[in-house]
C-alpha cells in the first residue's frame, strides 16, 4: 500500500468521521470483539467502503471499524487485522496503524490470541505483553523511510509502555482479575508451530507465540505512538501438553476470557 493510497483510505475516514477525533486505537485480535461490544458507537464502516483498503480473510475478524466511546475517550477500534499470512505486503499489514497514527490517536493498544509457551501458563490465561520478538522473515520498516512517518532507525527499548503496563496490573489488582506478563514472539504462520518450534520459542525467550502484533507495534513506535499489548492464552506449546488445536478452538478460548480483557483495556484507558 503506496502513501498515495493510504492517503486515499485515510482522507475517506477523516471525511466520513468528520469532527471525531480517536485519542486511541484498538486492533482487536481472533474472538476478541468483547471490546468493541462495549464502545458507544458513533460511527462505523466496513473496510469494504473504504477506497484502496486491504480486506480482513480469516474468520473471527468482522473487517470494520467501529469509532466511538469507551472508557471515557474517544477511541477507533479495529474489528478485524490483517496478517502477513493472508499474502499481504508488510505495508498493508501495518496500513491501519498508519492511518490511525495519521488521525491523531496517542495510543496504540493491541490484542490477540496465541499459545503460550511458560509451563506457568494455563488456557485461558490473560496475559500483558512486557516486550516482544520479531521472528517474520521481513519488517515494516523495509525499504526507503518516510521521514514525515518517524526516524530511519526507530528505538525500540520500550516497544511497550511502561507506565501504560503498570496502569494494568493496577487494574488488574483492582479487580481481582489474575493477569500473567511476558515476552510475545511473532511468526508469520499460519500453521500452528511444531513442538521443536515451541521449544525453540520458549529457549530465546517467549512466554508465548503468535502471529500478530509485532509489525503493528513496529509501525506505530515507528510513528511516536505509545502502545500496550495483552493476549490471550488459547493453546499450550508446552512439553507433554501440546494437544492437536484448530482455528476454532482458538476462538472459543479467546471469547471465553475477553471479559477480562474487557475490563483491563476499560480501566487502564479511564487512567490515560
Amino acid at each position: 500500500m503506496n502513501e498515495i493510497q493510504l492517503n486515499n483510505s485515510l482522507n475517506f475516514l477523516k471525511e466520513h468521521f468528520g469532527e471525531l477525533k480517536p485519542q486511541v486505537g484498538i486492533i482487536l485480535g481472533s474472538g476478541l470483539d468483547a471490546v468493541a461490544e462495549k464502545i458507544e458507537v458513533k460511527k462505523r464502516i466496513s473496510y469494504g467502503e473504504i477506497p484502496d483498503f486491504p480486506q480482513s480473510t480469516v474468520v473471527g475478524h468482522k473487517g470494520e471499524f467501529i469509532l466511538g466511546d469507551f472508557g471515557g475517550k474517544t477511541v477507533l477500534a479495529m474489528r478485524g487485522r490483517f496478517h502477513f499470512y493472508e499474502g499481504y505486503s508488510m505495508d498493508k499489514v501495518v496500513a491501519p496503524v498508519r492511518i490511525m497514527a495519521l488521525m491523531g490517536i496517542e495510543l496504540l493498544m493491541v490484542s490477540n490470541a496465541c499459545g503460550g509457551v511458560n509451563p506457568d501458563f494455563e488456557i485461558g490465561d490473560i496475559m500483558v505483553i512486557s516486550d516482544h520478538i520479531n521472528l517474520f522473515p521481513t519488517n515494516p520498516l523495509m525499504g526507503p523511510n518516510n521521514d514525515k512517518w518517524g526516524p530511519r532507525f526507530p528505538d525500540m527499548s520500550q516497544a511497550y509502555d511502561h507506565q501504560i503496563i503498570r496502569a494494568a496490573e493496577i487494574v488488574a489488582a483492582e479487580k481481582n482479575i489474575s493477569m500473567q506478563k511476558g515476552v510475545y514472539a511473532g511468526l508469520s504462520g499460519p500453521c500452528l508451530e511444531t513442538p521443536a518450534e515451541y521449544k525453540y520459542v520458549r529457549i530465546i525467550g517467549a512466554d508465548a507465540v503468535g502471529m500478530s502484533t509485532v509489525p503493528e507495534v513496529i509501525a506505530a513506535r515507528h510513528m511516536g505512538v505509545k502502545c500496550f499489548g495483552m493476549s490471550v492464552i488459547t493453546d499450550l506449546g508446552v512439553e507433554g501438553r501440546i494437544v492437536e488445536t484448530t482455528h476454532a478452538d482458538v476462538v472459543r478460548a479467546a471469547n471465553a476470557s475477553s471479559a477480562k480483557m474487557v475490563e483491563i483495556f476499560e480501566g487502564v484507558i479511564e487512567r490515560l
